[in-house]
Parts: structure tokens; C-alpha cells; sequence
């Protein structure tokens, strides 16, 4: 977990914490790096009939740039082409180093909408909660792309949420 927190806190997924490494119900590829004890990267892909998704790939910042990611998604392309999907596709938000791997790596971006966030001191930023619920105190929702300018002025914390799809086989 030290791997995926160091690796995340710069990131647009700052708060995407957990407290240890996700099991998927759906067949999955799950690789670690390491450098003597240490692991230094994570990539863990779910299989889904004709498509793969990259869920986690995490390298420590101290080891960024040195193709520990290039490398672990290497590994994992031939067992999925062995397992069959036709596509592998990946989620990532606006932060340019991400943005670049996905592209250098043969991704192609397929689809963006918005991860939009209330906290707490934003409570006149209109969102209500149903029924007999209080206020909300931390609001995360997706929106559609063509709404960014709009809640850029309503909320601090808008992302650009972009998927990057590659062919495979």
C-alpha cells in the first residue's frame, strides 16, 4: 500500500485511499515491482469478456520516469492476449505525466466526462441530499464534459476524467 499512497498523494487521486490491495471478483492480472524488499510498482488489471481495465498502475515517485510502468504493463500484455479481450482501457484524470504514458504507451483517448467535488466549506454550491438526510458535508459526482466551464465556477475541485483505450491482439 506504500507503493500506491506515495505514488498517488501528487496526483489528482490524492484521497483515492485504501487501506490494502483491492481483490476483484472478475479474473485479474495483478504485478508488483520490486527493488530488493521494496515494492517500487503496481499495475492490476480486471478482465470483463472482450475487455481489460487497468484498475491500479502505481510506480513510487523516487523510481518515477525509470519505465518501471512501461515495464509491468509489458509483462501483462501477452497473458491478456493469451486470455482473450480485445481492448484495454484505463481511467486517469488531468495530471500530464499520466496523460503522457497512456499516449506514449499506444493508448487513444475514447471518452471524458467530469469528477466533481463538494467539501464542506462549499455548501451553498447547490447539491442537496434526498429525503431526511442532513446536508452533505463531501459530495464526489460524475457530469457530463459539456458542463466544465459551468461547475469549474460553482467548485473548487473539477477534474477532467479521461478514458484511454488500446487494441489488443
Amino acid at each position: 500500500m506504500r507503493c500506491r499512497l506515495l505514488s498517488f498523494f501528487a496526483t489528482q487521486y490524492y484521497d483515492d485511499v485504501v487501506t490494502r490491495r483491492p481483490r476483484y471478483d472478475e479474473p485479474s492480472i495483478q504485478l508488483v515491482a520490486a527493488a530488493g524488499a521494496e515494492v517500487v510498482g503496481i499495475l492490476d488489471v480486471t478482465i470483463r469478456d472482450a475487455a481489460a481495465t487497468i484498475e491500479t498502475v502505481a510506480v513510487l515517485p523516487e523510481h518515477a520516469r525509470a519505465g518501471i510502468g512501461t515495464r509491468l504493463l509489458h509483462t501483462a500484455l501477452p497473458e491478456l492476449e493469451r486470455r482473450g479481450p480485445r481492448t484495454l482501457d484505463a481511467w486517469t484524470r488531468e495530471d500530464p505525466a499520466a496523460n503522457a504514458w497512456y499516449r506514449r504507451s499506444g493508448f487513444q483517448e475514447g471518452h471524458r466526462y467530469l469528477h466533481v467535488y463538494q467539501d464542506w466549506d462549499e455548501r451553498d454550491a447547490g447539491l442537496a441530499a434526498p429525503g431526511e438526510l442532513g446536508t452533505p458535508v463531501r459530495v464526489f459526482a460524475h457530469a457530463p464534459i459539456e458542463r466544465e466551464a459551468q461547475l469549474r465556477a460553482r467548485f473548487r475541485r473539477v477534474h477532467v476524467c479521461r478514458q484511454y483505450v488500446r487494441s489488443l491482439g
